[in-house]
C-alpha cells in the first residue's frame, strides 16, 4: 500500500475547528516547555535539598535522603505518574482528594510533580557529586569562618559545586524535557499529545511525527546552548576541568 503524503495538512483546520494543525503542536510545544520549566524548578530546589542532605555529617539527614533517592530514582516515571493521576487522589482525604480531581489543567500540574520528584532524585545525585568533589578543607574553613553547617552549605559549597556540575545539570534538564512525553499517559495534552491527536484524526502519521520531531529538536537544542552559555559564564578555571577529567 502507498502512502499518501500531505505536507498541507499542517495548514488545514484541526479538530476543534477553530486553529489548524500547525497551531495545535505549538500549542503542544508550549504545555511541553512549561511543563519541563515548573518540573525542572522542582528538582533543582528538591534534588539540591537531598543532595545536601546526602552529604551532611548528620545521620538521620543522610537516611532520609538515601530513602527518597531510592524511591523516587527506581520506579519507572510511567508508574509514578499514574500513581500520582490515579491513586494519590484516593487515599487523601475525601475533600482533598475531590480538590485534586476537580482541579483545573490537573494533568499539568500532576505531570510537573511527578517529573519534578523523579528527577530531583536524580538532581540529588547530581549535587551530591558536585559537593563531594570539593576538598574538605573548604568545608572546614567555613566552619573557621564562624559560619554555621548550613551558611557552609549556603555561602561556600554550593555555590561552587553548582558551578562544577553545569554539565549535568543541562544533561538532566533535556531529560526532564524529553520525559515530558510520559504525561500523555494521564491526558496530558503536550506535543506527543497533540502530535498523536493530528495521526489519529488525520492518518498523517508520518507527517504528525515528523513535525513533533523538529520540534523536540529545536526546543532541545534552545536548552542546549542556554545552558552552553551558562557553563562558559559558571566555569572555575582549574577546578572545573579537574572534576571533569576525573569523571571521565
Amino acid at each position: 500500500m502507498n502512502y499518501h503524503w500531505n505536507w498541507w495538512i499542517f495548514f488545514e483546520p484541526s479538530l476543534d475547528g477553530t486553529n489548524t494543525y500547525l497551531t495545535t503542536l505549538f500549542w503542544g510545544l508550549g504545555w511541553t516547555a512549561a511543563t519541563a520549566i515548573v518540573a525542572f524548578a522542582i528538582a533543582l530546589v528538591l534534588g539540591s535539598i537531598v543532595g545536601v542532605a546526602r552529604t551532611a555529617p548528620i545521620g538521620w539527614m543522610q537516611r532520609a535522603g538515601t530513602i527518597f533517592v531510592e524511591i523516587f530514582r527506581n520506579i519507572p516515571l510511567l508508574v509514578q505518574m499514574f500513581l500520582w493521576y490515579f491513586v494519590l487522589p484516593e487515599i487523601l482525604p475525601r475533600d482533598a482528594g475531590m480538590w485534586l480531581k476537580q482541579l483545573p489543567n490537573a494533568q499539568f500540574y500532576t505531570a510537573a510533580v511527578c517529573l519534578g520528584f523523579y528527577h530531583a532524585a536524580r538532581m540529588a545525585e547530581v549535587v551530591r557529586a558536585g559537593l563531594l568533589s570539593l576538598s574538605r578543607g573548604q568545608k572546614m574553613a567555613g566552619q573557621a569562618l564562624g559560619l554555621t553547617l548550613p551558611q557552609t552549605y549556603r555561602y561556600v559549597l554550593l555555590p561552587v559545586a553548582y558551578r562544577i556540575v553545569v554539565p549535568a545539570i543541562t544533561s538532566e534538564f533535556l531529560s526532564c524535557t524529553k520525559n515530558t512525553s510520559v504525561g500523555i499517559a494521564i491526558g496530558l495534552v503536550e506535543l506527543t499529545g497533540t502530535a498523536r491527536a493530528m495521526q489519529e484524526n488525520t492518518f498523517q502519521v508520518f507527517e504528525a511525527f515528523a513535525a513533533a520531531t523538529v520540534l523536540y529538536l529545536a526546543l532541545n537544542m534552545v536548552i542546549v546552548f542556554a545552558m552552553r552559555a551558562v557553563e562558559k559564564s559558571a566555569v572555575i578555571p582549574g577546578l572545573g576541568n579537574r572534576v571533569a577529567g576525573r569523571g571521565r
